[in-house]
């Protein structure tokens, strides 16, 4: 009998169709390999495949966040961590469903700077279930089981205020009459800042918050803000402007110089986050003091995911040392900022 070599049905040899179906299966597991999260993370270095991690970023508001962005970007490369990147866009909505799509993913760690303390408990849970590890980085939520996360990373905002308090009280003599540009209504800087500064003030009966309202931790609300409360009856009392973090700080001072009027000096200005701009504007005379909110906590924050994947024990809390920066300094600090 006459032997036929095997083909398929095109008319191919088998072990030549074998061959490239192999070929093809191989090239579709390194695209996969290669697909962004929500069109944004970054596939590592290939040093290391083993550990992933799901991160939910507040958003890109500020000089403070990208360089927080920047910093953990960078530190996850550096270990060939898998980042699955999420912007939030500063809505509480986008990042419950961003840490749904890292749950269904299944990666080893979720972490996640929420946009606001409270909303996160339902979704926390799910990741519970799952059996996923979540860790906090700059701000903390508000839930009724603390074990829904296992650390947070982050500065002690209470302890900001206080300090940016304390100089406005220390650097200032009589009545002092302070305009206040509260952050993001409703997050833990922006609440525990405020706690921070009343709780010194209060014992100081000369100075007193007269006006207090949202910039939403922007530049340009913060402008907007500040330009709508110059034109109030209480404008030409104000002595003081205590702003939550630089951006809305800048902002302001826009709108004093607008206003006719000398940030610095007719309004003394303190404000938090220590970025590199607000740097400038102290040499520039229109800044008095920042306060330090450190955001180059890549490092420190992959330290604990590393131990958390790992399965080994970690602080519950972790906070970031940081400093108070004035005027006076500030020239010859300034080229060593790093954001």
């Amino acid at each position: 009998m006459k032997t036929v070599s095997r083909r398929d049905r095109a008319g191919i040899p088998l072990s030549l169709a074998f061959s490239r179906a192999t070929a093809l299966l191989a090239l579709l597991v390194v695209s996969i390999g290669l697909v962004a999260c929500d069109g944004s993370a970054e596939p590592n270095d290939g040093s290391s495949a083993s550990l992933v991690v799901g991160f939910s970023q507040i958003g890109a508001e500020s000089d403070w966040r990208r360089a927080n962005t920047q910093s953990i970007r960078d530190e996850a490369a550096k270990r060939g961590i898998d980042l699955r990147f999420s912007d939030a866009q500063q809505k509480k909505e986008n990042q419950i469903k961003a840490i749904r799509s890292f749950i269904a993913q299944g990666v080893d760690v979720i972490a996640f700077s929420p946009v606001v303390e409270t909303g996160f408990e339902q979704v926390l849970e799910e990741a519970k279930r799952a059996g996923i590890p979540v860790v906090l980085s700059d701000r903390a939520v508000e839930v009724s089981d603390d074990s829904l996360y296992v650390s947070f990373i982050g500065s002690d905002f209470e302890e900001e205020g206080r300090r940016a308090a304390q100089w406005l009280v220390d650097n200032t003599e009589g009545e002092v009459r302070v305009a206040e540009l509260q952050g993001t209504p409703g997050s833990a800087p922006a609440l525990d800042r405020a706690a921070g500064f009343r709780a010194v003030i209060e014992n100081h009966d000369r100075v007193e918050i007269v006006w207090s309202q949202s910039g939403n931790f922007t530049r340009t609300e913060g402008k907007q803000a500040f330009q709508a409360f110059l034109k109030s009856p209480d404008a030409d009392s104000v002595t003081a402007l205590y702003a939550h973090n630089d951006d809305m700080a800048i902002g302001a001072i826009q709108a004093i110089k607008e206003a006719g009027k000398d940030p610095g000096e007719d309004i003394k200005i303190v404000s938090i986050d220590a970025v590199k701009q607000a740097f400038q504007a102290m040499i520039d005379g229109d800044l008095n003091c920042t306060v330090e909110c450190n955001p180059l906590i890549g490092p420190q924050l992959f330290d604990i995911i590393e131990k958390v994947a790992a399965g080994e024990s970690v602080p519950k809390r972790v906070k970031v040392e940081e400093g108070v920066f004035t005027a006076s300094e500030a020239a010859e600090l300034i080229d060593s900022r790093q954001y």
